[in-house]
């Protein structure tokens, strides 16, 4: 079984919590400092050192790592709102489902721990919501075999 750790390092605490809740969701350990905890923490070393950890930066302004190879990513854009009506509770939890079983190829498993709820918890919302997870099963497949 693979240990993977996420590193998160930010003074935009916001995109911290965002990036945190996504890498438990995807089970990885997850640490966020801030840049100045971040070079307090190099300065003193630790358990992993920071030129072997691979770099991933936003922004205008990054954290040097004294040698480390720094990957730039884009700021995720907003998506096109696709209409201004208010959707109920219902509604926008059946649309987080039904992306999360896609996102996992129909694996309810993996789809649940994304959510943030219990396997259980899944299925009965599937049931409640009328969704067919064994379509993302089908689109999972056709991918593979296109």
């Amino acid at each position: 079984m693979t240990n993977t750790s996420l590193y998160i390092v930010t003074d935009d605490q916001e995109q911290a919590q965002r990036i945190k809740n996504f890498g438990m969701g995807m089970g990885c350990k997850v640490e966020v400092y801030t840049t100045a905890k971040w070079a307090e923490k190099n300065q003193m070393g630790s358990e992993s050192s920071s030129q072997e950890l691979p770099f991933l930066s936003a922004g205008s302004q990054t954290v040097d790592p004294e040698g480390g190879k720094v990957l730039q990513f884009r700021q995720p854009q907003a998506a096109p709102a696709e209409d201004n009506t208010v959707k109920t509770i219902n509604e926008l939890e059946s649309i987080a489902i039904e992306k999360a079983i896609s996102e996992f190829g129909g694996n309810l498993t993996e789809a649940a721990k994304a959510l943030g709820i219990g396997r259980a918890t899944l299925y009965r919302k599937v049931k409640q919501y009328g969704i067919d997870p064994s379509q993302a099963r089908r689109q999972k497949a056709a991918a593979k075999a296109a």
